[in-house]
């Protein structure tokens, strides 16, 4: 377990609903949010789409960010894909019940 995962404070959104982010074409993340080489993620790839999920919501410094960047419906549909950290993954369905294993199996 990484005590960074543990102590690092994670941005939550309001609600889900207020997830309203891009759901086609190329985007590119603020370098706070994606601070590697300059990356330009495109929608439509299942392997950017994922990877650019991961990266905000690990790294948002607000919920605006979550809420600027991701899509609700999107998030839902991808949520068991995101390799996220435990403790990162347990606060979001902690949250939102949506998003737990039992919601997935539906």
């Amino acid at each position: 377990m990484s005590r960074y995962a543990v102590a690092k404070p994670y941005a939550l959104p309001a609600s889900l609903d207020r997830l309203t982010g891009p759901t086609t074409g190329p985007v590119v993340l603020p370098r706070y949010l994606d601070w590697g080489p300059p990356y330009t993620y495109d929608l439509t790839d299942q392997a950017d789409l994922v990877l650019m999920y991961e990266r905000v919501i690990r790294e948002a410094q607000s919920p605006a960010d979550l809420h600027d960047h991701l899509d609700r419906a999107t998030l839902l549909r991808i949520w068991p894909e995101l390799f996220l950290p435990r403790e990162l993954r347990t606060l979001w369905q902690a949250r939102f019940p949506e998003l737990g294993p039992r919601a997935a199996a539906a």
